[in-house]
């Protein structure tokens, strides 16, 4: 056996290099985090071969004097920390000291910084990790790092590494989260002399537009939440939106990109209930919280964090993310963004754009949509009964009067004796018949609710509703069952708990150390989810009752679900998320079917619940359950003006 001996420091390096430096864009991180830790306003990216070549970072920061610059390149020599305590309240970017050791003992670098005061720079060449001397050079204050053929002392590293276009699209992926995380700092890339974007200093918002799209920052939702000492804010997008891409999904701690399966597990329950099955959600959020409740130094690369409060960030985000996403109604924001983009393809017979709106997708029992629905015979035209032409004017009596009452009351308690009041003095005001009053011309256009008053039903499946300078398309099956299902959900959540049903035989089964441990820790919480649970001889857990909707669900199943979302964050909606489905399927089978007809005050009441109704954008699958056609819309399709 040999003997133990101790590393030289080149391989020492080298090693720390392969943990914190894995390709160019973890390098280009490393000297970005030091100049936003310097205060930098302005920092220049100069990249050849995608960084494999050549990398230079510039920057506008504090600078670093002539006997700090030779240790900036040592291992563990920082100015972030000095104590134990400074590692736990962290703020700065970078404070493990080996970012620059380890880029520096594989590549060729050259480190040139001056402060403000100094009367000229100071630059010092580092090469396989060995250190030149330091002489003066001329520069600007500020910083600029320069590394030359990345890897070239470490063969198998580099034959790792991709072609320098993948490699340039890391490391352009790497100067969006930095830029926006830092809208604050203005942020400049060019690529083989080519310049690929010059971000000037600006607001969040801006910031967001330029990284992450018009089209997405369009159709976007505001979130600004606060508890206590942590606050969320930032953007996600609508559920009908229908670009969202993994690679669109940015998490920011402290201004930290961070990977973090907490936070993700609280936005994707927050759109469980609205998002479409094969549609990922699109978003940018900035959680603020004390250094102190937050661990940085989990893994050298630093994207990866540990909260102190685990429970509290997850809450936080939740309940911010479902109180954002139910506002999703008429009253508040649009169902589909991008209406005249979807015609514009159609028009040019590109079938396609239907499919990206509705992606393809394996069906799943929870998510699963309802088919494409056929289309009825051709519409056969015939006049109004004298009953529904009276039904019809007192609707449009009760419409468009000034009161406070809702439409769906108006037109519940609407009596046969009013309607012929009404339909008396309508004859005597106008001189007219029943027969001859255009239920239309009654339409308070300055008063117009959001989705407009009904006209028609075509082909027994959409509901035609005209709006403000606007044509109101409405899937009436998707919306009934929207109105239904939240319906449902406030009935059972004003009840205060759930209600269980005891077994009458106890459903018994074997579980692992880690579970007995969460069920005897997390008892309370399980009771309180209609779950009594007790354990046999450490081995088993024995299930006594369950919730009641749930008692012919798979309870192993179930209970270990439960179990490993309480081990995970502390908490669980595995609960709450079945009864919803059973909930759904409820509501989607109670609600009003594609082939049935509507009077108009039916389709009016409808679009009044719908304006009322949280989430009501989107049906239970996530699929939009109105579009809006603005005039300018509907020219563009008849190329008007054009």
């Amino acid at each position: 056996m040999s003997q133990i001996h101790l590393l030289p420091d080149h391989l020492i390096n080298q090693i720390a290099a392969g943990e914190v430096i894995e390709r160019p864009a973890n390098a280009l991180k490393e000297i970005i985090e030091n100049s936003l830790d310097a205060r930098a306003s302005h920092i220049d990216i100069q990249l050849e071969a995608g960084g494999i070549k050549r990398l230079s970072v510039t920057d506008d920061g504090q600078g670093m004097s002539e006997t700090d610059v030779p240790l900036a390149l040592h291992r563990h020599a920082t100015s972030k920390i000095s104590t134990l305590e400074d590692l736990e309240k962290v703020v700065s970017m970078g404070f493990r000291g080996e970012g620059l050791a380890s880029i520096a003992s594989v590549s060729r670098l050259t480190l040139t910084s001056r402060t403000t005061t100094a009367t000229h720079a100071t630059q010092i060449y580092a090469e396989d990790g060995k250190l030149s001397a330091v002489k003066p050079a001329a520069h600007a204050s500020g910083t600029t790092v320069e590394v030359v053929e990345l890897f070239f002392n470490t063969p198998a590293r580099r034959q790792f590494l991709k072609s320098p276009s993948t490699e340039f699209a890391h490391c352009r992926t790497m100067v969006e989260r930095l830029a926006l995380a830092h809208p604050d700092v203005a942020f400049e890339l060019q690529h083989n002399g080519k310049n690929i974007f010059t971000l000037p200093a600006q607001s969040l918002s801006e910031r967001c537009t330029a990284i992450m799209g018009a089209d997405l920052t369009a159709a976007s939702l505001n979130v600004d939440e606060a508890i206590n000492d942590m606050r969320l804010h930032g953007l996600i997008s609508k559920p009908t939106f229908a670009q969202g891409k993994t690679s669109q999904q940015y998490i920011f701690v402290n201004q930290r990109f961070v990977r973090d399966k907490i936070i993700l597990h609280a936005v994707k329950q927050a759109y469980n209930d609205v998002l479409h099955q094969a549609l990922t959600p699109a978003f940018a959020l900035f959680l603020t919280l004390p250094p102190t409740d937050v661990d940085a130094n989990v893994h050298p690369t630093k994207t990866e964090v540990r909260f102190r409060q685990s429970q509290a960030v997850h809450q936080l985000i939740f309940h911010a993310l479902n109180k954002c996403l139910a506002a999703t109604n008429a009253t508040q924001t649009e169902s589909i963004s991008q209406p005249a983009a979807v015609l514009a393809d159609i028009m040019h017979k590109q079938p396609a754009s239907v499919q990206q709106l509705f992606p393809a997708q394996e069906k799943t029992d929870s998510k699963q949509a309802p088919a494409p629905y056929h289309r009825s015979h051709t519409p056969v035209q015939r006049s109004l009964s004298l009953k529904e032409s009276q039904a019809a004017l007192n609707t449009y009596a009760e419409l468009y009067r000034p009161e406070t009452t809702s439409v769906a009351d108006k037109v519940a308690t609407a009596d046969a004796e009013k309607i012929d009041s009404e339909l008396a003095n309508w004859e005597q005001v106008r001189g007219i018949s029943a027969a001859q009053v255009p239920v239309q011309t009654s339409v308070n256009e300055t008063n117009a609710p959001p989705l407009g008053y009904a006209i028609a039903q075509l082909l027994d499946i959409y509901i035609l509703a005209q709006a403000e300078e606007a044509l109101i398309l409405v899937d009436m099956h998707a919306t009934a069952e929207r109105v239904n299902y939240e319906k449902m959900k406030q009935q059972r959540d004003a009840n205060g708990k759930v209600s269980s049903q005891t077994l009458l035989i106890p459903v018994r089964f074997t579980a692992s150390h880690e579970e007995i441990a969460s069920a005897n820790e997390y008892a309370t919480t399980l009771h309180d989810y209609g779950l009594d649970i007790t354990i046999e001889n450490n081995q088993q857990l024995v299930v006594h009752t369950v919730p009641a909707m749930l008692v012919k669900s798979d309870i192993q199943q179930l209970v270990q679900q439960v179990l490993a979302d309480l081990m995970t964050i502390g908490s669980s909606d595995v609960i709450r998320e079945r009864e919803n489905r059973i909930l759904s399927t409820l509501a989607c089978h109670g609600s009003v079917r594609a082939g049935r007809k509507l009077t108009l005050p039916e389709m009016n009441a409808l679009l009044r619940d719908m304006e009322q109704t949280e989430r009501a954008n989107q049906c239970n699958h996530g699929r939009p359950t109105w579009v809006k056609l603005r005039l300018q819309d509907l020219d563009a399709l008849f190329l008007r003006g054009q």
